[in-house]
């Protein structure tokens, strides 16, 4: 049986949050200012420096001589996810602004490991009732739009291999049952897109795409998440159109990039 969905905490504590995703936005991209991490942040500089002065102090951030921030100690696997992923996020970024301008719903892209399903990258829309930025967030595969897309990729064989009964001896609660998955992601596989409704949060739809590289492998999901009060089926064909525009403009991007 699955975990309970994933919601936002009664009492959000803004301050923690800000600081969580400047450490996010730190070992993503690696080296930023105060200025950009405010402007990202939608806060006062000040604000920023004090988040990254406790950042520094606690190891999760360095400021070099040029008062530049980069990922501290505590968060050095940051050096590898800077190569392609870093370099897959830069790209994406107008994508998804281009996509928010159309849409004004959130847009999101995210990579696969294995089983979970991280956001890279996140673009909120201005709108006052709206899907905040999920920005470096890791939730179950099998639950996201992106994560969906990215097992459909896969054969019988490596599905099976990514959800062995053996990985999930100490949590035997978390694996999908996989004979209802199989059909679903052949679903997805065939249609090209995928719609999450209310999978992964409560009160939340997704609809992606699938984002490869020259050879043809998906690398990424590219979606697009609302509120679901305001999903309307209906729309979804045109959802699709704009969301694969927006990934085969980012195809041609990261192939010129390489």
């Amino acid at each position: 049986m699955d975990k309970p969905l994933k919601n936002p905490p009664a009492y959000a504590i803004a301050s923690v949050d800000h600081a969580l995703r400047a450490a996010t936005m730190l070992q993503l991209e690696g080296a930023l200012t105060v200025s950009e991490i405010a402007e990202r942040l939608g806060v006062a500089r000040s604000t920023a420096h004090r988040l990254l002065a406790m950042l520094v102090y606690r190891d999760f951030a360095v400021r070099d001589d040029h008062r530049v921030y980069h990922a501290g100690p505590v968060l050095e696997l940051a050096a590898h996810s800077r190569s392609q992923v870093s370099l897959l996020r830069a790209a994406a970024l107008p994508h998804l602004h281009r996509v928010v301008d159309l849409l004004n719903e959130t847009a999101n892209l995210t990579i696969r490991t294995r089983d979970t399903a991280r956001f890279i990258a996140s673009v909120e829309c201005t709108q006052a009732l709206r899907v905040g930025s999920r920005e470096g967030m890791v939730f179950p595969a099998h639950r996201t739009t992106a994560g969906l897309l990215l097992l459909a990729r896969l054969t019988d064989e490596e599905l099976d291999d990514v959800y062995a009964p053996e990985r999930y001896r100490d949590r035997p609660a978390d694996r999908p049952y996989l004979a209802a998955l199989r059909p679903e992601l052949e679903r997805v596989g065939r249609s090209g897109f995928a719609v999450n409704q209310e999978r992964s949060e409560r009160g939340l739809v997704a609809v992606g795409v699938p984002v490869c590289d020259e050879d043809g492998t998906a690398v990424a999901g590219l979606s697009v998440s609302m509120p679901s009060v305001r999903y309307d089926p209906r729309g979804l064909r045109s959802l699709v159109a704009t969301l694969n525009a927006a990934a085969r403009a980012l195809e041609a991007d990261l192939a010129t990039r390489r």
